[in-house]
C-alpha cells in the first residue's frame, strides 16, 4: 500500500512537472511569434480595474488602523490629563464632583468611540478585503488553463497539419509493400497506420476539450464576478466614510458638551477664589497672634503684595504708641507706581532745634518713617533702621520697579552728602507715609 501511495504521488508530480514544462513551452513559443494566444480585452480590463481595486481597499486598510491607532493615543492622553486634574484637584474647591464625574464621561466616551470605529469601518473594511485573494487565485488559475487550453488546441491544429504529410508517406510505403508483400498484407499495414494517425488525433481532441472545459468554467465565472465586484466599491465606500463621519460628528459633540461643563465649573471655581481674601496679604484685626489692644482703629503693617522680588517677612508686629498715632492719621495703601515730581524744598530740624529749607533730591515723591529694622541683602537695598526718615524718589527706570518696593535714601544722609547719599531700594511694607 505504501508503495503504491509512493507511486500515485510520483505519477502526479510527474504529471504537474510535464504541465509546468508544456507551459513554459507554449508561452515562450506565444513570446516568439511562433504560437497565437487567446485574448479577450474585456476580461483583461476587469483584471486591471481588479488590482487597482485592491490596492485601493488596502490602502484605506493601512489608513483606518492609523487613525484608529492614532484615537487610541489620543484616548490614552485625555486619560492621562484627566487623572492629573483629578489628582490636583483639591476637595474643598467647587465643582469636584463634577469635575470627576467629566473626567469619567470622557473616559466611557473614548472607549465607544474607539469600539463603534472598529463594528462599524474596521470590521467591515477586513471583511470587504477578504474577498480579494481567493478571486486573485483563480485569476491566476484560469491564466494558466488559457495556457493548457491554447497548449492544447496547437497540438490538435498541428496533428491535422501532419495528417497530410503522413498521408504522402503512407502512399510511398503501400508502394513499396506492394512489390514486396502479398495483396492480403498490403491491406493490413495501411489499416493500422491509419488507425495510429487516428488515435493520436483522437487524443488531441480529447484533451483540447477537456482543457477548454475546464477553462471556460474558470472564465465565465470571473467573468461575472468581476465587474460586480469592481462595481460595489463605491457602495463600500460611501458606507465606510458615512460611519466614520456620523461616529466622528457624535462623539465630538458630546465631547464639545464635557468641555463646556468643564469649562464651566473652571470659572465658577475661578469667580469664587477671587472673592476670597489672601491671609498672607494683611493681617487683620481679627489676627489672633496681635493683642485685641494693639489692633483697634489701625493695622501694625500695610498690605503685603507678590512682587516678583521676594519680600522679607516683618518679625515684630507690634507698635510702639506713637506709631499707633501715626498709623490712624496716616491715608490708605497707595499705588505702587510713583511719579516723578520736581525737586523741592521741604523744612528739616538741624542740631540746634531751629529748622531750615532743604532742597529735595531729584525724583523725589515722599517720605516714610521705617516702622521696623531693616537689613539689606543685596547692593541695591537701603538699609535701614526703625524711627529712620526715608527720602521715596522714583525709579530711573520705571520698568525695573517690583510691585511691594520703593526706591529711596536716608534723609539723614542726604541733608550730609547730598548727590553722594547713597540710595537703593527697600520694602514698602516695612514703612509708613508721612
Amino acid at each position: 500500500m505504501a508503495e503504491a501511495g509512493k507511486g500515485v504521488t510520483a505519477g502526479k508530480l510527474a504529471s504537474n512537472m510535464q504541465k509546468k514544462l508544456t507551459r513554459a513551452q507554449e508561452k515562450v513559443l506565444q513570446k516568439l511569434g511562433k504560437a497565437d494566444e487567446t485574448k479577450d480585452a474585456a476580461f483583461e480590463e476587469s483584471v486591471t480595474n481588479f488590482n487597482k481595486q485592491m490596492a485601493e481597499g488596502t490602502k484605506l486598510q493601512k489608513d483606518l488602523r492609523t487613525y484608529l491607532a492614532a484615537v487610541k493615543a489620543m484616548h490614552d492622553s485625555s486619560r492621562r490629563l484627566q487623572e492629573c486634574l483629578a489628582d490636583m484637584y483639591e476637595p474643598e474647591w467647587y465643582g469636584k464632583e463634577e469635575v470627576d464625574s467629566i473626567a469619567e464621561d470622557t473616559d466611557l466616551l473614548w472607549i465607544d468611540f474607539h469600539q463603534k470605529l472598529v463594528d462599524q469601518a474596521l470590521i467591515s473594511m477586513d471583511t470587504y478585503l477578504g474577498q480579494f485573494p481567493d478571486i486573485k487565485a483563480r485569476i491566476a488559475k484560469r491564466d494558466r488553463k488559457l495556457v493548457d487550453f491554447d497548449s492544447a488546441r496547437h497540438h490538435v491544429a498541428s496533428i491535422q497539419k501532419s495528417k497530410k504529410k503522413d498521408e504522402v508517406k503512407l502512399a510511398k510505403q503501400v508502394a513499396l509493400l506492394e512489390k514486396a508483400a502479398p495483396v492480403w498484407a498490403q491491406g493490413m499495414i495501411s489499416a493500422h497506420h491509419v488507425a495510429q494517425t487516428n488515435l493520436s488525433r483522437n487524443q488531441a481532441e480529447d484533451e483540447l476539450g477537456k482543457a477548454q472545459k475546464v477553462f471556460d468554467e474558470i472564465n465565465v465565472d470571473l467573468q461575472e464576478e468581476l465587474p460586480a465586484l469592481w462595481n460595489s466599491r463605491v457602495g463600500f465606500y460611501v458606507n465606510t466614510f458615512q460611519s466614520v463621519g456620523s461616529l466622528s460628528e457624535k462623539f465630538h459633540r458630546e465631547m464639545g458638551k464635557l468641555n463646556q461643563s468643564l469649562n464651566e465649573v473652571m470659572t465658577k471655581l475661578e469667580e469664587q477664589n477671587k472673592d476670597k481674601p489672601d491671609i498672607n496679604h494683611s493681617i487683620t484685626q481679627q489676627d489672633p497672634s496681635i493683642p485685641k489692644s494693639e489692633s483697634q482703629g489701625f493695622r501694625c503693617e500695610p498690605p503685603v503684595p507678590r512682587p516678583p522680588r521676594s519680600l522679607p517677612d516683618i518679625m515684630d508686629t507690634s507698635c510702639s504708641q506713637e506709631d499707633k498715632t501715626d498709623s490712624a492719621e496716616a491715608p490708605g495703601a497707595e499705588s505702587n507706581s510713583l511719579p516723578a515730581a520736581k525737586a523741592e524744598e521741604s523744612p528739616v530740624a538741624t542740631s540746634n532745634g531751629s529748622t531750615e529749607e532743604v532742597e529735595m533730591p531729584p525724583g523725589f515723591v515722599f517720605k516714610v518713617k521705617a516702622m521696623h529694622d531693616y537689613i539689606a541683602n543685596d547692593a541695591d537695598e537701603l538699609e535701614m533702621k526703625s524711627g529712620d526718615t526715608v527720602l521715596v524718589v522714583s525709579y530711573d527706570n520705571p520698568d525695573e520697579q517690583d510691585d511691594g518696593w520703593l526706591m529711596g535714601m536716608l534723609e539723614a544722609n542726604w541733608i550730609k552728602s547730598k548727590g553722594l547719599a547713597p540710595k537703593g531700594v527697600f520694602p514698602e511694607n516695612f514703612t509708613q507715609k508721612l
